[in-house]
Protein backbone atom coordinates (compact mmCIF):
# COMPACT_ATOMS: atom_id res chain seq x y z
CA UNK A 1 0.00 0.00 0.00
CA UNK A 2 1.89 2.96 -0.93
CA UNK A 3 -0.81 5.73 -0.66
CA UNK A 4 -2.81 6.61 2.79
CA UNK A 5 -6.36 5.04 1.49
CA UNK A 6 -9.35 7.50 3.16
CA UNK A 7 -11.60 5.44 3.99
CA UNK A 8 -15.45 6.32 2.66
CA UNK A 9 -18.47 8.09 5.00
CA UNK A 10 -20.81 5.69 3.86
CA UNK A 11 -24.14 5.25 5.32
CA UNK A 12 -26.69 2.85 4.18
CA UNK A 13 -30.48 3.52 3.63
CA UNK A 14 -32.80 2.14 6.14
CA UNK A 15 -36.05 1.97 5.03
CA UNK A 16 -38.31 -0.26 7.77
CA UNK A 17 -39.39 -1.62 4.31
CA UNK A 18 -42.50 -4.07 5.00
CA UNK A 19 -43.63 -7.08 3.46
CA UNK A 20 -45.56 -6.69 0.53
CA UNK A 21 -48.50 -8.61 1.82
CA UNK A 22 -48.79 -5.90 4.73
CA UNK A 23 -48.47 -2.83 2.54
CA UNK A 24 -51.64 -4.86 -0.04
CA UNK A 25 -54.50 -2.77 -0.07
CA UNK A 26 -57.68 -4.38 -1.68
CA UNK A 27 -58.80 -3.31 -4.96
CA UNK A 28 -55.39 -1.74 -6.35
CA UNK A 29 -54.07 -3.47 -9.41
CA UNK A 30 -50.31 -3.24 -11.28
CA UNK A 31 -51.81 -4.16 -14.45
CA UNK A 32 -55.49 -4.80 -15.78
CA UNK A 33 -54.94 -8.15 -17.65
CA UNK A 34 -57.42 -8.14 -20.72
CA UNK A 35 -60.25 -10.42 -21.08
CA UNK A 36 -60.66 -13.05 -23.66
CA UNK A 37 -62.76 -11.70 -27.06
CA UNK A 38 -65.96 -13.16 -27.61
CA UNK A 39 -64.76 -15.17 -30.65
CA UNK A 40 -61.58 -17.01 -28.65
CA UNK A 41 -64.55 -17.69 -25.43
CA UNK A 42 -66.72 -19.16 -27.82
CA UNK A 43 -64.02 -21.26 -29.19
CA UNK A 44 -62.86 -22.49 -26.28
CA UNK A 45 -65.55 -22.84 -23.60
CA UNK A 46 -64.89 -21.92 -20.26
CA UNK A 47 -61.56 -22.20 -19.26
CA UNK A 48 -62.22 -23.31 -15.57
CA UNK A 49 -64.13 -26.39 -16.54
CA UNK A 50 -60.59 -27.38 -18.69
CA UNK A 51 -58.81 -27.44 -15.13
CA UNK A 52 -59.72 -31.17 -13.18
CA UNK A 53 -62.22 -30.48 -10.31
CA UNK A 54 -59.26 -31.77 -7.73
CA UNK A 55 -57.09 -29.16 -8.79
CA UNK A 56 -59.33 -26.02 -8.61
CA UNK A 57 -58.69 -23.43 -5.53
CA UNK A 58 -61.45 -23.58 -3.15
CA UNK A 59 -60.80 -19.69 -2.88
CA UNK A 60 -58.63 -17.21 -4.85
CA UNK A 61 -54.89 -16.85 -3.69
CA UNK A 62 -54.18 -14.47 -1.25
CA UNK A 63 -51.84 -12.22 -3.09
CA UNK A 64 -50.99 -8.73 -2.18
CA UNK A 65 -52.88 -5.73 -4.51
CA UNK A 66 -50.82 -3.27 -5.42
CA UNK A 67 -50.10 -0.64 -7.95
CA UNK A 68 -47.03 -0.32 -10.20
CA UNK A 69 -45.69 2.60 -8.54
CA UNK A 70 -45.88 1.11 -4.92
CA UNK A 71 -44.21 -2.08 -6.02
CA UNK A 72 -41.40 0.02 -7.95
CA UNK A 73 -40.24 1.68 -4.67
CA UNK A 74 -40.83 -1.19 -2.57
CA UNK A 75 -38.09 -3.35 -4.87
CA UNK A 76 -35.99 0.22 -5.15
CA UNK A 77 -35.93 0.53 -1.24
CA UNK A 78 -35.22 -3.31 -0.98
CA UNK A 79 -32.38 -2.60 -3.65
CA UNK A 80 -30.79 0.07 -1.71
CA UNK A 81 -30.37 -1.22 1.36
CA UNK A 82 -28.06 -4.14 -0.36
CA UNK A 83 -24.31 -4.12 -0.80
CA UNK A 84 -24.10 -6.25 -3.94
CA UNK A 85 -21.58 -7.55 -6.16
CA UNK A 86 -21.99 -4.18 -8.24
CA UNK A 87 -21.67 -1.81 -5.38
CA UNK A 88 -19.19 -2.78 -3.24
CA UNK A 89 -15.51 -4.07 -3.38
CA UNK A 90 -16.85 -8.40 -2.84
CA UNK A 91 -13.17 -9.44 -1.98
CA UNK A 92 -14.86 -10.88 1.30
CA UNK A 93 -16.76 -13.69 0.07
CA UNK A 94 -14.40 -16.28 -0.24
CA UNK A 95 -14.87 -19.43 -2.31
CA UNK A 96 -17.78 -17.36 -4.15
CA UNK A 97 -15.15 -16.15 -7.04
CA UNK A 98 -16.76 -12.85 -6.90
CA UNK A 99 -15.94 -11.30 -10.20
CA UNK A 100 -17.33 -8.70 -12.26
CA UNK A 101 -19.72 -9.67 -14.85
CA UNK A 102 -19.62 -7.96 -18.10
CA UNK A 103 -23.11 -6.08 -19.08
CA UNK A 104 -22.64 -6.92 -22.57
CA UNK A 105 -23.37 -10.10 -21.33
CA UNK A 106 -26.16 -9.40 -19.31
CA UNK A 107 -27.18 -7.81 -22.24
CA UNK A 108 -27.07 -11.01 -24.77
CA UNK A 109 -28.82 -13.02 -22.12
CA UNK A 110 -31.68 -10.76 -21.35
CA UNK A 111 -32.78 -10.96 -25.35
CA UNK A 112 -35.87 -12.05 -26.62
CA UNK A 113 -34.16 -13.97 -29.02
CA UNK A 114 -33.22 -16.23 -26.37
CA UNK A 115 -35.91 -15.37 -23.12
CA UNK A 116 -38.52 -16.05 -25.58
CA UNK A 117 -37.74 -19.41 -26.63
CA UNK A 118 -39.87 -22.19 -25.26
CA UNK A 119 -38.25 -25.48 -24.06
CA UNK A 120 -40.94 -27.30 -26.11
CA UNK A 121 -40.71 -25.64 -29.66
CA UNK A 122 -39.50 -27.35 -32.27
CA UNK A 123 -35.83 -28.30 -32.34
CA UNK A 124 -35.04 -27.05 -35.76
CA UNK A 125 -36.27 -23.17 -34.09
CA UNK A 126 -33.48 -23.80 -31.34
CA UNK A 127 -30.59 -24.38 -33.50
CA UNK A 128 -28.87 -21.17 -32.26
CA UNK A 129 -29.17 -21.72 -28.24
CA UNK A 130 -28.28 -25.56 -29.10
CA UNK A 131 -25.07 -24.41 -31.01
CA UNK A 132 -24.39 -22.05 -28.48
CA UNK A 133 -24.50 -24.67 -25.75
CA UNK A 134 -22.09 -27.16 -28.23
CA UNK A 135 -19.68 -24.36 -28.68
CA UNK A 136 -19.38 -23.90 -25.07
CA UNK A 137 -18.65 -27.54 -24.49
CA UNK A 138 -16.08 -27.64 -26.99
CA UNK A 139 -14.15 -25.11 -24.66
CA UNK A 140 -14.99 -26.94 -21.74
CA UNK A 141 -13.92 -29.95 -22.90
CA UNK A 142 -10.42 -28.12 -23.79
CA UNK A 143 -10.21 -26.75 -20.86
CA UNK A 144 -10.52 -30.00 -18.49
CA UNK A 145 -9.22 -32.29 -21.18
CA UNK A 146 -12.52 -34.14 -20.54
CA UNK A 147 -14.37 -36.04 -23.15
CA UNK A 148 -18.28 -34.65 -22.56
CA UNK A 149 -19.79 -32.22 -20.59
CA UNK A 150 -23.75 -31.34 -19.15
CA UNK A 151 -25.21 -28.19 -18.84
CA UNK A 152 -27.69 -29.13 -17.17
CA UNK A 153 -27.22 -29.14 -13.00
CA UNK A 154 -28.42 -25.72 -12.20
CA UNK A 155 -25.59 -25.39 -9.08
CA UNK A 156 -22.35 -26.72 -8.52
CA UNK A 157 -24.09 -29.05 -5.32
CA UNK A 158 -26.04 -30.26 -8.34
CA UNK A 159 -22.77 -30.84 -10.37
CA UNK A 160 -21.94 -32.68 -7.12
CA UNK A 161 -25.08 -34.58 -6.53
CA UNK A 162 -25.09 -35.81 -10.32
CA UNK A 163 -21.40 -36.86 -10.42
CA UNK A 164 -22.24 -38.82 -7.11
CA UNK A 165 -25.18 -40.52 -9.08
CA UNK A 166 -22.92 -40.99 -12.20
CA UNK A 167 -20.73 -42.86 -9.41
CA UNK A 168 -23.44 -45.22 -8.16
CA UNK A 169 -24.24 -45.89 -11.91
CA UNK A 170 -21.00 -47.01 -13.05
CA UNK A 171 -20.53 -48.98 -9.97
CA UNK A 172 -23.91 -50.93 -10.58
CA UNK A 173 -23.17 -51.55 -14.43
CA UNK A 174 -19.94 -53.17 -13.18
CA UNK A 175 -21.69 -55.57 -10.39
CA UNK A 176 -20.49 -53.39 -7.61
CA UNK A 177 -23.34 -51.27 -6.68
CA UNK A 178 -24.36 -52.71 -3.60
CA UNK A 179 -20.16 -53.43 -2.41
CA UNK A 180 -19.09 -49.84 -2.94
CA UNK A 181 -20.80 -47.51 -0.64
CA UNK A 182 -18.30 -45.70 0.70
CA UNK A 183 -17.11 -42.19 -0.62
CA UNK A 184 -13.86 -40.08 0.44
CA UNK A 185 -13.46 -36.00 0.87
CA UNK A 186 -11.01 -33.74 2.77
CA UNK A 187 -12.17 -31.54 5.39
CA UNK A 188 -11.52 -28.46 2.74
CA UNK A 189 -12.97 -29.54 0.13
CA UNK A 190 -16.69 -27.79 -0.66
CA UNK A 191 -19.16 -28.86 1.97
CA UNK A 192 -21.01 -30.02 -0.60
CA UNK A 193 -18.12 -33.31 -1.46
CA UNK A 194 -19.41 -34.48 1.86
CA UNK A 195 -23.04 -33.53 1.77
CA UNK A 196 -24.09 -34.60 -1.69
CA UNK A 197 -22.77 -38.59 -1.29
CA UNK A 198 -24.67 -38.46 2.52
CA UNK A 199 -27.83 -37.39 0.69
CA UNK A 200 -27.35 -40.19 -2.14
CA UNK A 201 -27.02 -42.57 0.83
CA UNK A 202 -22.81 -43.69 0.79
CA UNK A 203 -21.37 -43.69 3.75
CA UNK A 204 -19.01 -40.38 4.11
CA UNK A 205 -14.73 -41.05 5.30
CA UNK A 206 -13.53 -36.92 5.65
CA UNK A 207 -9.96 -36.77 6.02
CA UNK A 208 -8.37 -34.02 8.00
CA UNK A 209 -6.19 -31.90 7.50
CA UNK A 210 -2.27 -31.68 8.50
CA UNK A 211 0.10 -29.51 10.12
CA UNK A 212 0.38 -28.31 6.04
CA UNK A 213 -3.20 -27.99 5.67
CA UNK A 214 -3.13 -30.35 3.39
CA UNK A 215 -4.80 -34.70 3.36
CA UNK A 216 -2.54 -36.83 4.80
CA UNK A 217 -1.62 -39.63 1.70
CA UNK A 218 -1.24 -42.37 4.07
CA UNK A 219 -4.51 -41.31 5.89
CA UNK A 220 -6.03 -42.04 2.60
CA UNK A 221 -4.20 -45.13 1.90
CA UNK A 222 -5.89 -46.49 4.99
CA UNK A 223 -9.04 -45.06 3.99
CA UNK A 224 -9.42 -46.81 0.70
CA UNK A 225 -10.87 -49.97 0.58
CA UNK A 226 -13.12 -52.55 -1.79
CA UNK A 227 -16.19 -50.65 -0.49
CA UNK A 228 -14.39 -47.19 -2.03
CA UNK A 229 -16.58 -45.39 -4.79
CA UNK A 230 -15.05 -42.13 -5.32
CA UNK A 231 -13.23 -39.66 -3.79
CA UNK A 232 -14.32 -36.48 -4.58
CA UNK A 233 -11.88 -33.65 -3.48
CA UNK A 234 -11.45 -29.66 -4.67
CA UNK A 235 -8.09 -28.26 -5.52
CA UNK A 236 -6.71 -25.72 -4.57
CA UNK A 237 -8.71 -26.28 -1.62
CA UNK A 238 -10.48 -23.99 0.33
CA UNK A 239 -7.42 -22.99 2.10
CA UNK A 240 -5.72 -21.75 -0.61
CA UNK A 241 -3.00 -24.68 -0.77
CA UNK A 242 -2.48 -26.51 -4.40
CA UNK A 243 -2.44 -29.83 -3.56
CA UNK A 244 0.94 -30.97 -5.57
CA UNK A 245 0.36 -34.81 -5.02
CA UNK A 246 -2.97 -34.67 -6.30
CA UNK A 247 -1.58 -37.82 -8.47
CA UNK A 248 -0.52 -39.57 -6.10
CA UNK A 249 -4.63 -39.40 -4.58
CA UNK A 250 -5.82 -40.27 -7.91
CA UNK A 251 -3.67 -43.17 -8.21
CA UNK A 252 -4.32 -44.61 -4.93
CA UNK A 253 -7.99 -44.74 -5.72
CA UNK A 254 -8.11 -45.61 -9.08
CA UNK A 255 -5.90 -49.00 -7.84
CA UNK A 256 -8.58 -49.65 -5.61
CA UNK A 257 -11.52 -49.41 -8.06
CA UNK A 258 -13.06 -46.03 -7.37
CA UNK A 259 -13.75 -43.28 -9.44
CA UNK A 260 -11.71 -39.70 -9.10
CA UNK A 261 -14.15 -36.17 -9.04
CA UNK A 262 -12.73 -32.82 -9.12
CA UNK A 263 -14.20 -30.48 -7.57
CA UNK A 264 -13.02 -27.23 -10.04
CA UNK A 265 -15.36 -24.32 -8.07
CA UNK A 266 -12.10 -23.14 -6.99
CA UNK A 267 -10.49 -22.98 -10.73
CA UNK A 268 -10.15 -19.51 -10.80
CA UNK A 269 -6.35 -19.23 -9.93
CA UNK A 270 -5.41 -22.45 -12.26
CA UNK A 271 -7.06 -21.50 -15.82
CA UNK A 272 -5.07 -22.75 -18.64
CA UNK A 273 -2.47 -24.00 -16.42
CA UNK A 274 -3.83 -27.77 -14.64
CA UNK A 275 -6.39 -29.50 -16.12
CA UNK A 276 -8.55 -32.41 -14.91
CA UNK A 277 -7.14 -35.26 -17.33
CA UNK A 278 -3.76 -34.57 -16.47
CA UNK A 279 -4.16 -35.14 -12.82
CA UNK A 280 -5.93 -38.45 -14.05
CA UNK A 281 -9.41 -37.37 -12.50
CA UNK A 282 -12.67 -39.15 -14.11
CA UNK A 283 -15.04 -36.11 -13.58
CA UNK A 284 -14.96 -32.47 -12.81
CA UNK A 285 -17.14 -29.76 -12.45
CA UNK A 286 -16.86 -25.66 -12.94
CA UNK A 287 -19.48 -23.33 -11.56
CA UNK A 288 -20.35 -21.37 -14.58
CA UNK A 289 -21.70 -18.39 -11.95
CA UNK A 290 -18.08 -17.84 -10.48
CA UNK A 291 -15.26 -18.87 -13.07
CA UNK A 292 -16.52 -17.61 -15.96
CA UNK A 293 -18.01 -14.59 -14.58
CA UNK A 294 -22.05 -15.44 -15.35
CA UNK A 295 -23.34 -13.54 -12.17
CA UNK A 296 -24.61 -15.51 -8.71
CA UNK A 297 -28.30 -14.19 -8.66
CA UNK A 298 -28.42 -14.45 -4.96
CA UNK A 299 -27.55 -18.32 -5.12
CA UNK A 300 -29.66 -18.37 -8.38
CA UNK A 301 -29.81 -19.31 -10.97
CA UNK A 302 -26.54 -21.49 -11.70
CA UNK A 303 -24.86 -23.78 -13.61
CA UNK A 304 -22.47 -26.86 -12.43
CA UNK A 305 -20.62 -27.76 -15.87
CA UNK A 306 -20.04 -31.38 -15.23
CA UNK A 307 -17.49 -32.62 -17.68
CA UNK A 308 -16.70 -37.22 -17.99
CA UNK A 309 -14.54 -39.25 -19.61
CA UNK A 310 -15.64 -41.25 -22.35
CA UNK A 311 -15.91 -44.23 -20.11
CA UNK A 312 -18.42 -42.39 -17.95
CA UNK A 313 -20.17 -40.58 -21.14
CA UNK A 314 -23.59 -42.67 -21.02
CA UNK A 315 -24.15 -42.19 -17.81
CA UNK A 316 -25.07 -38.43 -18.36
CA UNK A 317 -27.96 -36.60 -17.54
CA UNK A 318 -30.55 -36.40 -20.76
CA UNK A 319 -30.54 -34.82 -23.59
CA UNK A 320 -27.18 -33.85 -24.52
CA UNK A 321 -26.44 -31.75 -27.72
CA UNK A 322 -25.31 -33.54 -30.72
CA UNK A 323 -23.87 -32.34 -34.10
CA UNK A 324 -23.84 -34.29 -37.28
CA UNK A 325 -21.78 -31.57 -39.31
CA UNK A 326 -25.43 -29.40 -40.79
CA UNK A 327 -27.75 -29.66 -37.96
CA UNK A 328 -28.08 -29.44 -33.71
CA UNK A 329 -29.99 -31.90 -32.46
CA UNK A 330 -31.27 -33.17 -28.63
CA UNK A 331 -29.93 -36.89 -27.62
CA UNK A 332 -32.78 -38.81 -26.03
CA UNK A 333 -31.71 -41.87 -26.97
CA UNK A 334 -29.35 -42.50 -23.75
CA UNK A 335 -30.53 -46.07 -22.01
CA UNK A 336 -28.11 -45.76 -19.53
CA UNK A 337 -28.43 -41.94 -18.64
CA UNK A 338 -28.76 -41.44 -14.93
CA UNK A 339 -32.14 -39.25 -16.43
CA UNK A 340 -32.74 -35.42 -15.44
CA UNK A 341 -31.34 -33.70 -12.88
CA UNK A 342 -33.55 -30.40 -14.03
CA UNK A 343 -35.83 -29.41 -16.35
CA UNK A 344 -34.91 -29.22 -19.84
CA UNK A 345 -31.80 -27.56 -20.83
CA UNK A 346 -31.06 -26.26 -17.62
CA UNK A 347 -30.23 -22.62 -17.03
CA UNK A 348 -29.26 -21.59 -21.10
CA UNK A 349 -28.46 -17.56 -20.01
CA UNK A 350 -25.97 -18.85 -17.59
CA UNK A 351 -24.11 -20.92 -20.77
CA UNK A 352 -24.47 -18.07 -23.25
CA UNK A 353 -22.60 -15.74 -21.11
CA UNK A 354 -20.27 -18.19 -20.27
CA UNK A 355 -19.98 -18.88 -23.93
CA UNK A 356 -19.62 -14.46 -24.62
CA UNK A 357 -16.71 -14.37 -21.77
CA UNK A 358 -14.96 -17.18 -23.37
CA UNK A 359 -14.74 -15.93 -26.79
CA UNK A 360 -14.03 -12.85 -25.29
CA UNK A 361 -10.88 -13.92 -23.76
CA UNK A 362 -9.46 -16.09 -25.41
CA UNK A 363 -6.94 -18.88 -24.52
CA UNK A 364 -4.17 -16.33 -23.81
CA UNK A 365 -7.24 -14.22 -21.64
CA UNK A 366 -7.96 -17.36 -19.91
CA UNK A 367 -4.38 -17.52 -18.38
CA UNK A 368 -4.35 -14.16 -17.89
CA UNK A 369 -7.59 -14.18 -15.55
CA UNK A 370 -5.53 -17.14 -13.48
CA UNK A 371 -1.81 -14.98 -13.16
CA UNK A 372 -3.81 -12.06 -12.27
CA UNK A 373 -6.25 -13.84 -9.79
CA UNK A 374 -3.06 -15.08 -8.22
CA UNK A 375 -0.71 -11.48 -7.79
CA UNK A 376 -3.92 -10.26 -6.37
CA UNK A 377 -4.04 -12.40 -3.65
CA UNK A 378 -0.48 -12.53 -2.71
CA UNK A 379 -0.61 -8.63 -3.14
CA UNK A 380 -3.52 -8.70 -0.49
CA UNK A 381 -1.84 -11.11 1.40
CA UNK A 382 1.16 -8.88 2.01
CA UNK A 383 -1.12 -6.10 3.11
CA UNK A 384 -3.52 -8.36 5.69
CA UNK A 385 0.16 -9.79 7.13
CA UNK A 386 1.21 -6.53 8.27
CA UNK A 387 -2.44 -6.38 10.52
CA UNK A 388 -2.62 -7.19 14.56
CA UNK A 389 -4.85 -9.66 15.24
CA UNK A 390 -4.36 -11.84 11.93
CA UNK A 391 -2.41 -14.96 11.72
CA UNK A 392 -2.62 -17.38 8.59
CA UNK A 393 -2.84 -21.30 9.84
CA UNK A 394 -0.85 -23.75 7.81
CA UNK A 395 2.18 -21.05 7.24
CA UNK A 396 4.68 -22.89 5.77
CA UNK A 397 5.82 -22.02 2.95
CA UNK A 398 2.80 -22.67 0.25
CA UNK A 399 2.12 -20.20 -2.38
CA UNK A 400 -1.45 -19.53 -1.63
CA UNK A 401 -3.68 -19.40 -5.45
CA UNK A 402 -6.74 -17.14 -5.17
CA UNK A 403 -7.79 -17.25 -1.77
CA UNK A 404 -6.55 -17.78 1.52
CA UNK A 405 -8.26 -18.93 4.98
CA UNK A 406 -7.14 -16.47 7.57
CA UNK A 407 -7.94 -16.27 11.02
CA UNK A 408 -8.42 -13.20 13.84
CA UNK A 409 -7.71 -15.89 16.48
CA UNK A 410 -4.90 -13.31 18.08
CA UNK A 411 -7.50 -10.37 18.05
CA UNK A 412 -10.20 -12.22 19.88
CA UNK A 413 -7.66 -13.52 22.54
CA UNK A 414 -6.56 -9.91 22.84
CA UNK A 415 -9.52 -8.02 22.53
CA UNK A 416 -12.69 -10.12 22.68
CA UNK A 417 -13.49 -9.16 18.91
CA UNK A 418 -13.97 -11.99 16.65
CA UNK A 419 -14.62 -13.24 13.32
CA UNK A 420 -18.29 -12.19 13.17
CA UNK A 421 -17.72 -8.72 15.06
CA UNK A 422 -15.46 -7.58 11.97
CA UNK A 423 -18.06 -8.72 9.84
CA UNK A 424 -20.58 -6.57 11.28
CA UNK A 425 -18.46 -3.52 11.28
CA UNK A 426 -17.41 -4.15 7.97
CA UNK A 427 -20.28 -2.84 6.25
CA UNK A 428 -20.24 0.13 8.06
CA UNK A 429 -17.58 1.08 5.73
CA UNK A 430 -19.37 -0.22 2.40
CA UNK A 431 -18.78 -3.80 2.57
CA UNK A 432 -20.40 -6.65 2.48
CA UNK A 433 -19.60 -9.24 5.20
CA UNK A 434 -17.58 -12.38 4.08
CA UNK A 435 -19.65 -15.35 3.16
CA UNK A 436 -19.98 -18.24 5.73
CA UNK A 437 -18.26 -20.31 3.25
CA UNK A 438 -15.17 -20.48 5.97
CA UNK A 439 -17.58 -22.86 7.97
CA UNK A 440 -16.98 -25.24 9.85
CA UNK A 441 -14.79 -23.51 11.76
CA UNK A 442 -11.39 -25.81 11.77
CA UNK A 443 -9.81 -22.93 11.63
CA UNK A 444 -10.34 -20.41 14.86
CA UNK A 445 -12.18 -17.26 13.86
CA UNK A 446 -12.22 -17.68 10.22
CA UNK A 447 -11.95 -15.23 7.45
CA UNK A 448 -11.68 -16.35 3.36
CA UNK A 449 -11.18 -13.33 1.17
CA UNK A 450 -10.94 -13.81 -2.26
CA UNK A 451 -9.69 -11.42 -4.79
CA UNK A 452 -10.48 -12.48 -8.09
CA UNK A 453 -8.60 -10.42 -11.33
CA UNK A 454 -11.61 -8.27 -11.48
CA UNK A 455 -10.16 -6.17 -7.95
CA UNK A 456 -7.69 -3.09 -9.26
CA UNK A 457 -4.85 -2.87 -6.76
CA UNK A 458 -6.93 0.47 -5.56
CA UNK A 459 -9.94 -1.79 -4.61
CA UNK A 460 -7.53 -4.62 -2.70
CA UNK A 461 -6.03 -1.33 -0.91
CA UNK A 462 -9.31 -0.17 0.29
CA UNK A 463 -10.18 -3.34 1.19
CA UNK A 464 -7.23 -4.20 3.57
CA UNK A 465 -7.46 -0.64 4.86
CA UNK A 466 -10.72 -1.08 6.52
CA UNK A 467 -9.09 -4.65 8.10
CA UNK A 468 -6.99 -2.44 9.39
CA UNK A 469 -8.72 -0.07 10.76
CA UNK A 470 -10.93 -1.98 12.54
CA UNK A 471 -8.06 -4.31 14.01
CA UNK A 472 -7.42 -0.55 15.29
CA UNK A 473 -10.35 0.03 16.84
CA UNK A 474 -10.86 -3.54 18.28
CA UNK A 475 -7.40 -3.03 20.17
CA UNK A 476 -8.42 0.78 21.55
CA UNK A 477 -12.04 0.27 21.75
CA UNK A 478 -13.57 -3.05 21.52
CA UNK A 479 -16.85 -2.41 22.40
CA UNK A 480 -17.51 -0.25 19.13
CA UNK A 481 -17.27 -3.04 16.75
CA UNK A 482 -18.87 -5.69 18.97
CA UNK A 483 -22.08 -3.06 18.84
CA UNK A 484 -21.53 -2.68 15.06
CA UNK A 485 -23.49 -2.02 12.54
CA UNK A 486 -23.60 1.75 13.39
CA UNK A 487 -24.20 2.89 9.83
CA UNK A 488 -26.31 -0.23 8.18
CA UNK A 489 -30.28 -0.64 7.33
CA UNK A 490 -30.57 -3.72 10.11
CA UNK A 491 -28.55 -3.73 13.50
CA UNK A 492 -27.44 -6.59 15.88
CA UNK A 493 -30.44 -9.24 14.82
CA UNK A 494 -33.26 -8.77 18.27
CA UNK A 495 -33.41 -12.08 19.62
CA UNK A 496 -36.72 -12.36 20.37
CA UNK A 497 -39.36 -15.15 19.57
CA UNK A 498 -41.08 -12.32 16.76
CA UNK A 499 -37.66 -12.41 15.14
CA UNK A 500 -37.63 -16.19 15.66
CA UNK A 501 -41.70 -16.50 13.80
CA UNK A 502 -39.98 -14.27 10.87
CA UNK A 503 -36.64 -16.27 10.49
CA UNK A 504 -38.07 -19.65 10.51
CA UNK A 505 -41.64 -18.68 8.58
CA UNK A 506 -41.08 -19.67 4.78
CA UNK A 507 -44.51 -19.24 3.75
CA UNK A 508 -46.46 -15.51 4.07
CA UNK A 509 -49.36 -18.23 5.83
CA UNK A 510 -46.65 -19.25 8.29
CA UNK A 511 -44.87 -16.43 9.26
CA UNK A 512 -48.46 -14.86 10.33
CA UNK A 513 -49.26 -18.27 12.25
CA UNK A 514 -45.82 -17.56 14.00
CA UNK A 515 -46.47 -14.38 14.32
CA UNK A 516 -49.43 -14.38 16.12
CA UNK A 517 -48.44 -16.85 18.46
CA UNK A 518 -45.67 -14.70 19.69
CA UNK A 519 -47.72 -12.02 20.13
CA UNK A 520 -49.86 -14.00 22.44
CA UNK A 521 -46.76 -15.40 24.42
CA UNK A 522 -45.54 -11.91 24.62
CA UNK A 523 -49.16 -10.72 26.02
CA UNK A 524 -49.65 -13.89 28.03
Amino acid sequence: MDKEVRLRNYHAHKWDEPLLMEMSCEGQRGILVPRAEAEIRQAIGDAESLVPAEMLRKEPPDLPQLAQPQILRHFLHLSQMTLGTDVNIDIGLGTCTMKYSPKINEYLARSPKLTELHPLQDVDTLQGILEIIYRTEEFIKEISGLDRVSFQPGSGSQAVFTAVSIVRAYHTARGEGEQRNEIITTMFSHPCNAATPATAGFEVITLMPEENGLPSIEALREAVSERTAAILITNPEDTGIYNAGIKAIVDLVHQAGGLCFYDQANANGVLGKVRALEAGFDMCHFNLHKTFSAPHGSLGPATGALAVTKELEKFLPLPLVVYDGHRYDLDYNRPHSIGKVKGFLGNPQLVLRTYAWIMSLGGAGLESVAETAVINNNYLDQQLMGIPGIVKPYHQGEIRLDQIRYSWQKLSEDTGVGTEDVERRMTDFGLQGYWTSHFPWIVDEPFTPEPTESYSKDDIDYWAAVMKQISKEAYADPEKVRQAPHRGPIGRIDETPMMDAARSAVTYRQYKKLKERAEAENNG
